[in-house]
């Protein structure tokens, strides 16, 4: 039995390689931008993966952002399909997201130390892209634009969110319009100020969930749901990384470090949600 070898790979085998400037991945990828983004403040090799870590979770706050704000779009033209595709994304994208915790969540206060100095007044809560997670969540708070008051574009988008409905908003809004108790003390909320939460919300839902276990609200409900699940699992990571590398002690910033995470960890997103189930 004879045996042939493969042929050998000849240049005509060979995607194209000559472009008359960069290359269409890099046009469109921008990667030299993205890859030299990283200006180090200390010699500890330890600083590298902290910070891009962090700029990779930029990068997904970014994205989230995006597939909450398509979500809340296809609710007010009340297409729960739509808004159910864009959400489900974000859930993959949110376990991604959580998924950057790994690298560093396991620092020695030692390790965290070598390079804390170098974040300098740098602290997570200032980040801009992160605010308006939380604004489409339903946690506003005006005191927030203030550390972005000398950044105009940032602060313009920031105050633009704060003015416009949250993603839950957007949710109870179609509930009232398909029918559903909503009291108008909600509807009517001033979008600026933060969700609390609501006895005759938690009664819609309950409503909702003792209905059609197929039906599109009831989808709607647990999509959110899981959104609510996976922004939590993001708070309790961000709370035991933190634990791990310093303690109690005060964070970065002046923030209260693990006593303010501990607080956030607490908070359930989209509260009458959960507190339905108890009624069903």
């Amino acid at each position: 039995m004879s045996h042939q070898s493969a042929p050998a790979v000849g240049e005509s085998d060979l995607p194209n390689l000559d472009f008359q400037g960069t290359t269409p991945y890099e046009d469109y990828v921008q990667a030299d931008v993205l890859t030299h983004l990283q200006h180090l403040r200390s010699d500890d090799p330890g600083e590298m993966v902290f910070l891009v870590t962090t700029q990779v979770m930029e990068l997904w706050f970014t994205v989230i952002v995006h597939e909450w704000e398509t979500a809340s779009a296809a609710l007010r033209g009340d297409d729960i399909p739509g808004a159910l595709v864009a959400l489900r994304r974000s859930c993959w994208e949110l376990e991604a997201l959580n998924a950057s915790w790994r690298p560093i969540a396991h620092l020695t206060p030692a390790q965290f130390n070598a390079y804390r100095s170098a974040l300098g007044e740098g602290s997570g809560f200032q980040s801009a892209m992160y605010r308006r997670m939380e604004f489409l969540l339903g946690e506003k708070s005006a005191s927030m634009l203030v550390p972005h008051r000398g950044a105009p574009r940032v602060h313009a988008e920031l105050e633009k969110a704060l003015a416009e409905p949250s993603l839950y908003d957007e949710a109870l809004r179609l509930l009232h319009r398909r029918g559903l108790a909503v009291p108008a003390a909600v509807l009517d909320r001033e979008p600026t100020a933060r969700h609390e939460p609501h006895p005759e919300v938690e009664a819609v839902w309950a409503e909702v969930y003792r209905g059609d276990q197929e039906s599109e609200l009831v989808r709607l409900g647990e999509g959110l749901t899981e959104v609510g699940e996976l922004v939590w699992r993001w708070r309790n990571d961000h709370l035991v990384a933190t634990r791990r590398a310093m303690g109690s002690k005060v964070g970065t910033g002046g923030s209260a470090g693990v006593a303010w995470l501990e607080k956030r960890a607490r908070k359930n997103v989209f509260p009458e949600l959960w507190t339905a189930r108890s009624h069903v």
